[in-house]
């Protein structure tokens, strides 16, 4: 038996999957092996298996032993194997060290690097994993690495002639799991003459 994954925030008493053997006498259901840490009970008449407590993410998957027992005949039974896996539900946005970035940069330079954006995520795997993008400001003039979350100007700048102060917004943005968390940063670019 495989079933669907529990989410870490499953409560006691959750419903996980229903064992069913075929038998032509009643059988009794038991957890033998495998639930060392006593996550899980069963029904010895249904062969429903129900969460007993929090679930620890880190201690998954589980593998467990379900034995349905012939009930006059403890001789007579047979084992089944349960995978039980949990998912790290995303709890945490990503987070930049500071909201505001400020840059002065020189008019006249060729397109390059500006600067490199780094948010964090305490979210594991997907939930934890961020692209970067650009959320407002002008797309003409900057670009964003989506993987790395560096900033590059597109175009030279001209103190005299452009904006001498430019405001662009910076999202950071996991693969998580119901919906996707978004971080925010904006950076401020100076042209100096």
């Amino acid at each position: 038996y495989q079933p669907a994954p529990l989410s870490e925030k499953a409560l006691p008493d959750t419903y996980v999957v229903q064992i069913s053997a075929l038998y032509k006498v009643p059988v009794i259901y038991s957890v033998v092996s495998g639930d060392e840490k006593g996550y899980f009970i069963i029904d010895s008449s249904t062969g429903i298996v129900r969460t007993r407590k929090n679930l620890k993410l880190e201690d998954f998957p589980v593998v467990f032993n379900v034995q349905a027992t012939d009930s006059s005949d403890a001789n007579k039974f047979n084992q089944v194997s349960v995978t039980v896996e949990v998912i790290d539900v995303n709890d945490f946005p990503p987070v930049f060290p500071s909201s505001l970035v400020e840059k002065r940069w020189e008019e006249n330079l060729p397109p390059t690097q500006i600067v490199q954006l780094k948010a964090q995520d305490n979210d594991t795997g997907r939930n934890g994993f961020l692209t970067y993008g650009i959320l407002s400001g002008d797309r003409l003039k900057f670009r964003i690495d989506e993987a790395t979350g560096i900033l590059y100007s597109t175009a030279s700048f001209d103190y005299e002639e452009e904006p001498r102060e430019y405001q662009i917004v910076i999202y950071a943005e996991d693969d998580g799991i119901p919906e996707k968390k978004r971080g925010y940063c904006t950076v401020i670019i100076k042209i100096i003459d």
